[in-house]
């Protein structure tokens, strides 16, 4: 499979060369390839799959599946950093990674990520079923290979796609406890889906130029930042709409839908202050996108906020 959209200029294949001496020296560097500022919000999402699940399930059952999903997550990012080395190589906020910065050789990175994608799946498997183990291996392939390897390079349309391989977390939590699937962890997996769009096109208001200097056709970069604060308002709305759905289905109770209501709420008013802020002809921020700004920070806060009221609903109300 070949991919379009490689950047190739020599700054770039400059910033790729690694001392030997100094590759694999730290693990910090390790653990950064693993991305785990991500890891953290698509391991609660997963825990949370395996809590709104019904009936009892073996405590160490449970904290084996966390750790796969943790593991896998790492592994997808792993498997990111190595193939977008030469991007990460020309943007300001990737250029110290450890691979394009030099600390970790590209080859040990690949070979760690694949290395910790198979163990997390087989574990998985071993330790539940193989549900739960097929749709892991599905969200590794979709984010290192659909997402990263094609979609991420060839259509602006790369978030919304794209954005499923985080949202299968919740999936994953509750086939590992049931053995099946149900409409509530499919829902979950909407939600998140949902909210992906608006999180990234926030950030790629004021990361634009980033994008547009590594050549990564990202909403703003190919269709301007106005349409861009239009579709982070349009997608909020939908997915405000869409979390109210378990207590349409009635399958959650009333302090769910409080706090989906008020987060939604939040999030609404972010998008607004996104679209109203001061802007060009072009649409590009005259203040700095200090909106676009926080409304990134408030989209990873809504989402936590909103997966811990679902989780208190289950434990305090629903049941």
């Amino acid at each position: 499979m070949t991919m379009s959209g490689t950047v190739t200029n020599p700054a770039s294949e400059a910033a790729l060369a690694y001392d030997s001496g100094r590759v694999g020296t730290l693990a910090r560097d390790w653990l950064l390839l693993l991305k785990p500022r991500v890891i953290s919000l698509v391991v609660f999402t997963g825990a949370a799959g395996l809590a709104m699940a019904p009936g009892p399930i073996n405590p160490l059952v449970a904290a084996v599946s966390i750790l796969c999903v943790c593991m896998a997550s790492g592994a997808a990012g792993a498997i990111n950093m190595w193939y977008d080395r030469d991007i990460d190589a020309v943007m300001k906020r990737t250029v110290t990674r450890p691979i394009p910065d030099g600390r970790i050789a590209p080859d040990a990175a690949l070979g760690y990520g694949i290395g910790l994608s198979v163990a997390s799946v087989i574990l998985l498997w071993l330790a539940t079923n193989a549900l739960a183990a097929g749709i892991l291996a599905f969200s590794i392939f979709f984010y290192a290979v659909i997402y990263t390897m094609w979609l991420k390079r060839s259509t602006p349309q790369n978030i919304v796609i794209g954005g499923a391989a985080g949202a299968f977390p919740p999936m994953i939590g509750w086939a590992a406890a049931t053995g099946s699937m149900a409409i509530m962890p499919v829902v979950m997996f909407g939600i998140i889906f949902l909210w992906t769009p608006p999180h990234f096109w926030s950030l790629s208001l004021y990361a634009c130029k980033d994008y547009g200097r590594a050549g990564i056709p990202m909403l703003p970069v190919v269709r301007g930042a106005r349409h861009t604060r239009w579709q982070i308002l349009w997608y909020t709305l939908i997915l405000t709409a869409t979390s109210l759905v378990p207590s349409f289905m009635h399958l959650a109770g009333w302090l769910y839908t409080v706090v989906a209501s008020v987060l939604g709420a939040g999030f609404i008013l972010c998008a607004i202050g996104v679209l109203r802020d001061r802007q060009d002809a072009n649409g590009v921020s005259l203040t700095g996108d200090g909106p676009a700004r926080r409304s990134f920070r408030y989209s990873l806060a809504y989402l936590f906020f909103l997966f811990l009221g679902l989780l208190a609903d289950h434990a305090f109300i629903a049941h």
